[in-house]
């Protein structure tokens, strides 16, 4: 695993607006970076990352199959008990999933160790499935990369074949597609959904989250007073069940996607969980929730809250004193302690792997790097290759 500096494509500000590429600089702040490159080798990808995404994922599932009928894991999750009928029959419908993201430590020789799973609204689709790929057929075609140059990333197609799936699922042909307002980042993502949608034979519809209306039948509506029957929803479940209009998801009839059961996968009290039903496991972290976590006067940990989101409310504990490491809204709902481990540097940059899954199969790799150790939402993308 290397880091490799290499010159910038001279038209890539121009090609990324005909793209709709329009968040690669966000605040003043680059965002997408390719004034460097990371590789890999194919066996550090199949091996070190492929593989154990794979199992971690299972994990994952038999994880969210144990919650869903215990009361007490439930209690753990902060999963209100209004929507826990509503969240286990998407499970016992096996409701289908699109798509996430596990964020790895991995520094290209030890195992990777698994910090989150953001099963349900992750964001950097774009730029993994399409616009870094882009970016390697064309320093590929200039000369700048080898000939033999690779990388790992089947999001799009499968991403296509999912959305085919999901359609035969639902016997559907029309999709509405949302997030909320004043997110570039948001809208850019959902986008690129819908043109996968659309290559698989999809119509969709776009709306903004603020926008979906509730009817006097209890069905949830879009701008022209239509059923929204079929959503793929960029909003997080743990909002979602607390919104106003939370009372009416059970009956309004609308299929999510992401589907509620994701509201299990995507909280970070799977964290202690994995470590309690799989001890030890090469690709997890010790893992604990605060009335159970021992020594913590020794040694460092990393304290998270259940439901936080781009590096917020981390805090660090060291032999028994605690420093906040970020701010953010999150932290009453509850927190997690996990043993800390550093993320590798590279250039003077802290570098973090994510490890895409569409439904349950890897698809792809994207690599982030920060000048702090806490990767955040304007953290810097860089493409990778497999050489």
């Amino acid at each position: 695993m290397l880091r490799i500096p290499l010159r910038e494509r001279p038209d890539w500000k121009q090609q990324a607006a005909e793209y709709g590429f329009h968040f690669h600089t966000m605040y003043g702040e680059p965002y997408w970076d390719e004034s460097a490159y990371y590789q890999f080798s194919l066996k550090q990808i199949e091996q070190d990352i492929e593989d154990p995404t794979a199992e971690l994922h299972q994990m994952c599932l038999a994880a969210v199959d144990k919650v869903i009928r215990d009361e007490e894991w439930l209690n753990r999750f902060q999963i209100p008990a209004l929507h826990r009928e509503f969240i286990l029959r998407s499970w016992q419908d096996n409701a289908p999933s699109l798509y996430s993201r596990l964020d790895l430590v991995y520094d290209g020789k030890s195992p990777a160790k698994l910090l989150e799973n953001n099963a349900d609204t992750p964001t950097s689709l774009y730029e993994s499935g399409f616009w870094q790929w882009l970016w390697l057929e064309q320093q590929v075609d200039r000369g700048n990369l080898p000939r033999h140059a690779d990388q790992f990333n089947s999001l799009q197609e499968k991403l296509v074949h999912r959305f085919e799936e999901i359609a035969a699922y639902y016997r559907i042909r029309n999709m509405h597609f949302a997030c909320c307002r004043d997110t570039e980042e948001d809208r850019g993502t959902v986008q690129y959904l819908q043109d996968c949608a659309q290559a698989a034979g999809l119509q969709s519809e776009f709306l903004y989250i603020e926008d979906i209306g509730l009817a006097d039948t209890g069905a949830f509506t879009d701008l022209h007073d239509n059923p929204v029957t079929e959503c793929f929803k960029l909003y997080p479940w743990e909002f979602m069940l607390r919104e106003s209009f939370g009372d009416a998801l059970s009956g309004a009839g609308t299929n999510w996607i992401e589907p509620p059961w994701k509201a299990i996968l995507s909280n970070k009290a799977l964290l202690p969980l994995l470590w309690d039903m799989f001890p030890g496991h090469p690709n997890l972290l010790p893992a604990y929730f605060p009335d159970n976590a021992p020594g913590l006067e020794t040694g460092k940990w990393i304290q998270k809250p259940l439901f936080s989101r781009e590096g917020a409310n981390i805090s660090l504990i060291e032999n028994g004193k605690q420093t906040k490491l970020s701010d953010g809204p999150y932290g009453e709902e509850g927190v997690v302690i996990q043993a800390f481990t550093a993320l590798p540097r590279f250039a003077e940059n802290y570098t973090l792997i994510g490890s895409w899954l569409v439904d349950d199969m890897p698809a792809g790799l994207s690599v982030r790097e920060d000048s702090s150790e806490i990767t955040q939402d304007l953290s810097r993308y860089l493409p990778h290759i497999i050489a």
